[in-house]
């Protein structure tokens, strides 16, 4: 039975681990951290979600880009898992964007992020699938990646200028 777990915030040690490989997938407790992760995600108005966001250190995130308050021009996809992913960059062209994050509430910052990647993953069939994202889905995850490597979005900021309130960045989207 799946459950909604808390969303570690910023400070928690977890965040801040390199998370573990998943070496069985269908262990119990990686099908249960599995089916939390959706349930958590599902629970908010997030566009992915990274294990270590629940308080489990291992190698898997949840893509899910849709349109929401947060995110009103995402795009829309279907939640994808990612077991021990790694990407590499199909271009060096990188472009600063808005990013926030559901264990830094409250906070927005502009983040450089690569636009075109091609991602390596195993699904939840325990299939090895490789995938180009670009624009706002690459974005998220390289934003969910670096939550398995220890980081947070404003590890990547650029200038302290860069980092504005919730409040501010919806009053900036609301004008465009």
């Amino acid at each position: 039975m799946s459950e909604v777990r808390a969303i570690a915030q910023l400070g928690a040690e977890v965040l801040r681990l390199r998370a573990q490989e998943v070496q069985d997938i269908n262990a119990s407790e990686m099908q249960e951290t599995i089916s939390d992760l959706f349930a958590s995600l599902a629970s908010t108005n997030g566009v992915g979600l990274a294990a270590p966001q629940i308080s489990a250190s291992w190698r898997m995130l949840i893509i899910a880009s849709r349109p929401s308050a947060r995110y009103p021009y995402a795009p829309e996809m279907e939640p994808t898992l990612m077991i021990n992913p790694s990407f590499e960059c199909i271009s060096d062209v990188q472009e600063k964007d808005w990013e926030g994050c559901l264990s830094i509430p409250g906070i927005r910052a502009k983040v450089p992020r690569y636009t075109f990647i091609k991602v390596n993953y195993t699904n939840a069939q325990g299939e090895a699938v490789t995938q180009n994202l670009d624009g706002f889905v690459a974005r998220v995850f390289q934003h969910e990646y670096d939550h398995l490597d220890g980081l947070v979005y404003l590890d990547r900021v650029e200038n302290n200028k860069d980092i504005i309130s919730e409040s501010e960045f919806l009053k900036l989207i609301a004008t465009n």
